[in-house]
């Protein structure tokens, strides 16, 4: 384990865990100090073994670490995953969600299934709600703690289908919410959107995927050679040790994107006022006005 320990102390509770990003942050965390909780689905047996198999691994190299099982889109094991953080290690200075599932290949607004659109907003979306939903009283209660949710670039509409831009643009939303209203307590809340080379971003279908947006004009040159030649996850997982630091205690509704290429961020959009009036005597805003101020 790595000497200088930024997060010696810290009680840290990690969604989607099991492999890719998720794995990487948690083996980092560990070895910068943080006790940790992980977590998956375990879907599937192969899931279930890789979640033991990182515990174990994290364990066995001095680091402190456990795990969970369970969908953090049902609100009730949200809340048993963040009591076991508690249980465990006497309470939880930091929540990272990155549970999360892909939209069909190809998928639009054309074709998505109401299933699938369910459950792609019910895993992002409503999973982070419930994770912060239980996790945010503790932390307003002990007077300090941070949450790290999960973006994309997807929200910017370019790609990623339609129920993951959205899901993704959601959570910015509501973290920005989280970060003003929490901000009196002590509780930061930013938003990291990683690139990394996972399951999700890998294979014939991404790419075909990625081939096909930049063929159609959504996806430019150097972010097509980016996602078709990304980094492992483990390049960016400092980023997450440096957001849950004492060092970042200023840094508070940020959008950060991150990959092993690049570093940036995102700044909230500006509002343009076109026209203005103290009162709304002359009526409603004539259609010569509205078309004058708002044509391209």
């Amino acid at each position: 384990m790595k000497a200088n320990k930024k997060l010696h102390n810290k009680r840290i509770a990690i969604t989607g865990a099991s492999m890719g990003i998720g794995k990487a942050v948690a083996i980092e965390l560990a070895q910068q100090g943080a006790s940790i909780i992980i977590n998956s689905r375990g879907a599937n047996q192969a899931e279930s073994n890789l979640l033991e198999q990182l515990t174990q691994h994290i364990n066995e190299n001095g680091g402190n670490a456990d795990y969970s099982y369970g969908d953090v889109s049902d609100f009730d094991y949200a809340g048993e995953f963040i009591q076991l953080c508690c249980d465990r290690f006497g309470g939880i200075d930091g929540l990272i969600n990155l549970a999360g599932i892909a939209e069909p290949a190809q998928s639009n607004l054309l074709n998505i299934s109401p299933q699938d659109w369910q459950q792609v907003i019910d895993v992002h979306l409503h999973g982070t709600f419930n994770t912060c939903r239980h996790a945010a009283p503790l932390m307003v209660d002990q007077g300090n703690g941070v949450i790290i949710n999960t973006g994309s670039h997807a929200f910017l509409g370019s790609y990623g289908g339609t129920a993951y831009a959205a899901a993704k643009g959601a959570i910015n939303s509501f973290s920005a919410a989280i970060a003003k209203d929490l901000q009196t307590n002590n509780v930061r809340c930013n938003v990291v959107l990683p690139g990394a080379k996972t399951r999700l971003s890998s294979g014939e279908t991404f790419k075909n995927n990625m081939l096909s947006l930049h063929a159609r004009g959504l996806l430019s040159e150097e972010r097509l050679a980016s996602a078709l030649d990304a980094a492992p996850p483990s390049n960016i997982a400092p980023v997450y040790t440096y957001l849950l630091s004492d060092s970042a205690q200023l840094i508070t509704g940020k959008l950060f994107t991150c990959s092993g290429k690049h570093l940036g961020s995102f700044s909230w959009p500006d509002e343009t006022i076109y026209a203005y009036r103290e009162t709304d005597q002359g009526g409603p805003w004539s259609e010569d006005t509205v078309i004058d101020l708002f044509k391209p």
